[in-house]
């Protein structure tokens, strides 16, 4: 090619770059994912113990899966599915974030109003936060400001943390009730109001909401991923639907179907592919094609209960928890509010997916 180009006239070279660069530039804008997508179960790991759980979380740097379980956090290495460490004192655990920069990681403790510190590497406690709202639910780091948010389900509120001093800095007014966050580090942070089904820009250096937007066709929105490098934010919808929205704009790009019983969405930078784990039993799998075309792949069984899940970006395997569950006891008299069926003893388990 080199020689050739040598002796190329100058339209002649036009063509060569017209046709060429054009086709190297389309071929890195979205990474491709294997030829063959088959995402099932290879491994069930019975974790056992009692009490529900809700997110897990990941941290690549030290090959840590945390996994939220009633009052405490299991720790698995993702290489190996075993269990490698517990952190205890987490009352009504929500959700883990962590900050690589910093070796701290943060769990939001919403039955004690508060976020557990702890040490990345040691997995030993630092200390504790107490927020400024009730129930925090979502945790999310934020690299560019380096401070930890909590969502606060039962306030409307978020609670922002200096995550190197650890002192509460602020709290944001949601004007709705909060699920799931998520940054795209360059100081914007995004949010779904389920109870309005909007999507929230907070800019995570003023803490001002910049943006509400309406997610229509999407009903309360759940789980929220995003493709950072193409601003693509992915928000798991419980009207059965995975909505695509431009981060910039704030506009549905489009909708594709997925199961009932979102509770999480993850994004996989390094195969293009986005997931919705749904309550039903399955894991909906859609490639982006390109930063406007989108298809589901797969609709993988796995188990009920099974709504909350992480990817580790390196193996692309899939992890998801869910446990079995007894049948649903009679409701008081009087009462109507949401219940959970008992879950059969020591059925916690883990599920690994793999491509």
């Amino acid at each position: 090619m080199k020689s050739a180009i040598r002796t190329c006239s100058g339209f002649c070279l036009f063509l060569v770059l017209i046709f060429t660069i054009p086709a190297a530039v389309s071929a890195a804008r979205v990474p491709q994912a294997p030829a063959s997508i088959n995402y099932h179960i290879v491994k069930k790991v019975v974790l056992g113990g009692e009490g529900f759980w809700d997110y897990l979380g990941f941290d690549p740097l030290n090959r840590h899966l945390f996994v939220s379980h009633g009052t405490h956090v299991l720790v698995v290495n993702p290489d190996t599915d075993k269990v490698i460490g517990d952190i205890p004192d987490t009352p009504g655990v929500h959700g883990i974030a962590v900050a690589p920069e910093l070796n701290r990681g943060f769990i939001s403790d919403g039955g004690a109003d508060q976020v557990t510190v702890f040490d990345l590497k040691t997995l030993k406690t630092i200390g504790t936060v107490k927020v400024t709202g009730h129930n925090p639910d979502c945790i999310t780091y934020d690299p560019s400001s380096q401070r930890v948010f909590t969502f606060n389900g039962r306030s409307d509120s978020s609670t922002a943390i200096d995550a190197k001093t650890l002192k509460v800095v602020g709290t944001i007014q949601l004007g709705g009730r909060p699920e799931f966050a998520v940054p795209n580090g360059r100081g914007m942070l995004y949010n779904n109001l389920e109870d309005k089904s909007v999507e929230l820009a907070i800019d995570t250096h003023t803490l001002k909401i910049k943006s509400r937007w309406p997610m229509a066709p999407c009903e309360s929105p759940s789980g929220l991923a995003i493709d950072a490098k193409h601003e693509i934010l992915f928000a798991g919808c419980h009207n059965k639907m995975m909505a695509v929205i431009n981060a910039k704009t704030g506009k549905v790009i489009t909708t594709v179907p997925i199961g009932s019983g979102v509770d999480a969405n993850r994004f996989d930078p390094g195969t293009g592919l986005a997931f919705s784990s749904n309550g039903e039993g399955t894991l909906t799998v859609v490639k982006e094609e390109s930063p406007t075309e989108f298809k589901v792949l797969q609709n993988v069984p796995t188990e009920r209960g099974a709504r909350t899940m992480e990817v580790d970006p390196k193996t692309h395997k899939v992890f998801l928890v869910t446990a079995k569950f007894g049948p649903m006891p009679p409701e008081p008299a009087g009462q109507h509010r949401f219940r959970r069926p008992p879950m059969v003893p020591n059925s916690f388990t883990l599920l690994v997916l793999a491509p």
